[in-house]
């Protein structure tokens, strides 16, 4: 029910009063801790810094975000990757995979210069 029609819009007036009548191109980037701000259609265009407890992450606003949350395009927790030993051979394969193709790359360029 985070964007159900019965709430109020919530958007910031700090927010709005920062952005009327600048240029979205030449604005630098607006840091905000409104993480609950409803984007609206004047936010287009316009890079925001959105605080996720720990970092500013940069919120490029486009016309498809209007109507959702700030705080949606600013995750707060941080997925790493599930494990295992399966996990382990695969990106051991991976990293072999790519030093024999750095390899075979390099002897191809020596073989041209001679």
């Amino acid at each position: 029910m985070t964007r159900s029609l019965k709430k109020p819009i919530n958007v910031d007036e700090r927010l709005l009063k920062k952005i009327a009548g600048k240029n979205p191109l030449q604005t630098p980037m607006i840091k905000t801790w409104k993480r609950a701000c409803m984007i609206s259609p004047e936010m287009v265009g316009f890079t925001f810094g959105v605080y996720n407890g720990k970092v500013h992450v940069e919120v490029l606003v486009s016309e498809d975000m209007v109507g959702h949350k700030l705080g949606e395009f600013s995750p707060t927790r941080k997925f790493v990757k599930h494990g295992g030993k399966m996990q382990k051979e695969l990106e051991q394969k991976k990293k072999e995979a790519e030093i024999t193709q750095a390899k075979s790359a390099t002897a191809a360029a020596d073989a041209k210069k001679k």
